[in-house]
């Protein structure tokens, strides 16, 4: 019998949640070839919006990665630098919203992802799909 893929590898390498196996994105999450979500798993044919509007929810998953974000920049900073005054203020909004930029495609993707293998009643693994 051949070996499951774990829920955490199909975390981290964007699978579906439905067979661990195929790909979620099509392109890649930093690069010219923009990411873009899959509508059917190629794989096992799970729809992977299942409803109209159902990634609007992965926006709060985002913004709440986007404040743990800025929060560890600014703790970042804050030892870099020092604490927040006058002369620190610009310092401290250019590298923060910096790294909000550069964090973007990466909360695209894996506010997405969280969405759908951990806050997803609807979607379940079925193992049988599972087989390389």
């Amino acid at each position: 019998m051949a070996k499951k893929t774990s829920k955490l590898y199909a975390i981290a390498h964007a699978k579906c949640p439905h067979c661990r196996r195929g790909d979620v994105f099509t392109g890649t999450m930093y690069g010219f070839n923009i990411q873009h979500t899959k509508e059917i798993c190629a794989r096992c044919g799970q729809r992977i919006e299942i409803e109209p509007g159902y990634f609007y929810a992965a926006m709060y998953v985002s913004y709440a990665m986007n404040v743990i974000e800025m929060l560890v920049v600014s703790f970042g900073i804050y030892l870099l630098v020092g604490a927040l005054e006058d002369n620190t203020f610009w310092t401290y909004l250019i590298v923060i919203f910096a790294g909000c930029f550069i964090m973007s495609p990466f909360n695209y993707r894996y506010s997405r992802i969280i969405l759908l293998h951990v806050l997803s009643p609807n979607i379940k693994y079925k193992p049988y799909y599972d087989i390389p």
